[in-house]
């Protein structure tokens, strides 16, 4: 049964079920430049070109109340025909779009994964954690005073850019393996990030744990260390260690601690099939591990959500608000300090699955989760396409990827454009072709319905890459036959952001917390020291 009484739902019901803490997902339908622009506070990105790759992962009960809304552009309309084929039966438009949100008073953010970024600010006001500027801890490191330094961020930010004689410990990771990096009670430790949310959550998360060791946020991050004037580390690989038993033991100790008073609940394995089994809840299973050690091996129907990211970037894998969360790991300190922090950001139902005994495992790469099955489609192969003179090839990779490789004469589109670009183009022979090739076997069916001769590459770029074929880098004018808009360009990642933007960027964090008393969803709760 639908939960709205009509196909279209106010602003101001969306904001009720916000605050009474009912499940809810608020979906943004338009691409993620647009997106950082301007949005609620709690939506979630799933661009309409997107959806089957992304609305099973975000949204796996398919009669979860849903609601989404465009900027005028009709991708609502597009959208809902495409919700019901992938069996979503409580699907709503917001009334008047975002206008409509913003006409009736709702709040409006700018950036991505703001739920966690005001977040931050909050738990640093309220808790004061410590941080050190950047010309202090340079100081420091000049002197070689008893310090380390810790680089909160995923492994693939930290080896792009990181402060001098930092170590990748990636968030949910600070508090098992402080100690063995740090062994001193007297060592100072510095937390660090691009900017200053997972600066702030990483040094908090150690000062909860009940480390003795004096912790700091390094206070702005890298950009604060680069408006300094002074020199960025790149290429570094630097990682912790393996955990020794007494370590381990003392981390589980200070996490049970945590997580019992943050209300985090365990549960076993015919705990969780309860939970799944309950045919009114939005279950979510979560493993906060590396990715590497998940791909070794992980508990089959778990997703891979390192917990660090996990805490920085809840809506990349939780659609629904309100929804039900159980995180796993196998050491029982990861899972427990990432659910310490979901309660804290307002999630009301969060679990620990500790014991894995007797579950069935899998090992590999996650595979993306599908709402739907996978068309038919031609393929062509990787030797026939390379082959052939001249072959219009359209790559539905992001910008960013498409930027960084491609095959040499291929064109970057966005698959919502496609109306657009068989204008442009008129009716011919294609190839679609993407990263792993599932986008563009999702897409083949609809460029068909434009007029389009459509094949696939089988495999993608991958299988390109594979059989050694050559690539060309780069996104000129003449390749794009969409705006690259589909990816916002954040201030705080790559080695290349002007001080302005970066600047820009700080100042606008710092007013969160107003816009979190204005917006007034948000149901945060800080745990006290």
């Amino acid at each position: 049964m639908n939960a709205f009484s009509s196909p279209h739902v106010s602003s101001t019901v969306v904001r009720e079920k916000l605050r009474d803490g009912e499940e809810i997902a608020l979906f943004d339908l338009r691409e993620e430049g647009p997106f950082a622009a301007a949005h609620p506070l709690f939506a979630v990105n799933l661009p309409l070109g997107r959806i089957e790759e992304r609305l099973a992962g975000l949204a796996p009960r398919r009669d979860a109340p849903i609601v989404i809304y465009d900027e005028g552009e009709g991708r609502v309309a597009k959208a809902l025909p495409i919700f019901r084929r992938l069996g979503y039966t409580n699907v709503s438009a917001l009334a008047g779009g975002l206008e409509g949100w913003r006409n009736s008073g709702g709040e409006i953010f700018i950036d991505v994964n703001v739920p966690s970024k005001s977040f931050g600010e909050l738990v640093e006001h309220e808790r004061g954690t410590p941080s050190l500027p950047a010309r202090e801890l340079y100081e420091r490191l000049e002197r070689g005073d008893d310090l380390v330094v810790l680089d909160a961020r995923r492994f693939s930010e930290y080896t792009t850019m990181s402060i001098p004689s930092g170590r990748s410990v990636p968030g949910a990771e600070l508090a098992l393996r402080v100690r063995g990096l740090a062994p001193s009670p007297q060592t100072t430790v510095v937390v660090n990030c691009a900017g200053r949310t997972r600066s702030i959550i990483g040094a908090q998360s150690l000062i909860n744990a009940g480390i003795p060791n004096p912790v700091f946020a390094l206070r702005n991050g890298t950009i604060g260390w680069t408006l300094e004037g002074l020199q960025l580390a790149h290429g570094e690989t630097k990682r912790a260690g393996d955990v020794r038993e007494n370590d381990r033991a003392a981390a589980l100790q200070g996490a049970i601690s945590l997580a019992e008073r943050a209300g985090v609940r365990l549960i076993d394995a015919a705990g969780v099939d309860d939970l799944a089994a309950d045919t009114a809840r939005t279950l979510y299973r979560l493993d906060v591990r590396s990715p590497e050690e998940y791909e070794a091996s992980h508990l089959a129907g778990f997703r891979s959500a390192p917990g660090g990211q996990l805490v920085q970037a809840t809506d990349e894998w939780v659609g629904v608000r309100h929804g039900t969360i159980v995180l796993t790991d196998d050491d029982g300190v990861r899972a427990r300090m990432t659910g310490h922090w979901l309660r804290q950001l307002g999630w009301n139902e969060v679990y620990v699955l500790t014991d894995w005994s007797d579950l069935p495992r899998e090992s590999g790469v996650e595979q993306t989760p599908l709402a739907g099955p996978l068309p038919d489609v031609r393929f062509v192969s990787v030797k026939d396409l390379s082959e052939r003179v001249a072959p219009f090839v359209i790559d539905l990779a992001t910008s960013p990827e498409f930027r960084k490789k491609h095959i040499p004469g291929s064109h970057f589109a966005i698959r919502s454009d496609v109306e657009e670009i068989f204008g442009k183009l008129g009716a011919r022979k294609i190839v679609l072709t993407s990263p792993d090739g599932l986008a563009a076997r999702l897409a083949a069916p609809e460029f068909e319905a434009q007029g389009f001769d459509v094949e696939v590459l089988e495999g993608g770029l991958a299988a390109w890459l594979a059989a050694k074929r050559p690539i060309e880098a780069g996104l000129t004018p003449e390749a794009a036959l969409s705006e690259p808009n589909d990816v916002y360009k954040r201030p705080y990642e790559g080695a290349d952001n002007s001080a302005a933007a970066m600047q820009a960027y700080l100042d606008w964090e710092f007013g969160l917390i107003a816009q979190l008393e204005r917006d007034g969803t948000h149901g945060f709760r800080v745990l006290k020291g």
